[in-house]
């Protein structure tokens, strides 16, 4: 274009309106609400009583189309166990470089071990900091995704909110008695999500079971 073919393009922007870049999340009443199913960055889910979800079946990673996901299960102490089965998830990674959030490693996992939170607000100054660990994705003692210095939490109230997003709303072993029912077991998060048809509710357990919800703990 040239100087000249610049200088041409800003002065025919010269006595139309001005369109004004507006500052994210503070103008006009702030941020929009998230989508019930919204899927943000993975958490690693625990049972009401501390003990792991995950298994190392690694099936999530199998799953995975991006092949953003790691897992290499280990066997458990009998003495110390990690998670409720014979293995637990000795390593567990995701390449959020990779990630496209398609929530296929929900769908696959057989224990609700991973699901997605609402929180997408995140960004790194290195490409190790996107590969998020299991120390950093399992939740604490207290329920809570593990807060990383590149995440924004601004809103925690809102992300809070439905922490899981995205619910399983069929049976994993497919049962048409459970087509369209919501299912899911009691967890630790933002406040122990009630079960329902899971792993923990006491009415539905059993039936649960014979159709793939898996065992008690």
């Amino acid at each position: 274009m040239g100087y000249l073919g610049g200088f041409a393009v800003t002065f025919r922007q010269r006595g139309k309106k001005q369109r004004v870049t507006k500052e994210y999340a503070k103008d006009e009443g702030g941020k929009r609400d998230k989508p019930v199913r919204l899927h943000g960055r993975h958490v690693l889910n625990r049972y009401e009583d501390g003990m792991e979800k995950c298994i190392g079946c690694e099936l999530c990673a199998g799953v995975c189309p991006a092949k953003c996901i790691y897992v290499r299960g280990a066997d458990n102490d009998p003495a110390d166990p990690v998670s409720p089965g014979e293995r637990y998830g000795f390593v567990y990674e995701i390449n959020y470089l990779r990630c496209i959030h398609c929530d296929l490693c929900v769908e696959a996992c057989p224990t609700e071990a991973i699901t997605e939170s609402k929180l997408f607000e995140f960004s790194f100054t290195n490409r190790q900091d996107a590969i998020y660990t299991k120390a950093e994705l399992v939740v604490g003692d207290d329920g809570l995704p593990q807060q990383l210095p590149w995440e924004d939490w601004t809103d925690l109230a809102t992300v809070a909110k439905n922490s899981s997003a995205w619910v399983r709303a069929t049976a994993p072993g497919g049962s048409a008695d459970y087509v369209g029912k919501v299912g899911w077991s009691g967890e630790l998060g933002f406040g122990v999500k009630d079960p329902e048809l899971g792993q923990t509710a006491p009415s539905a357990a059993p039936a649960a079971v014979d159709h793939g919800h898996g065992g008690g703990h």
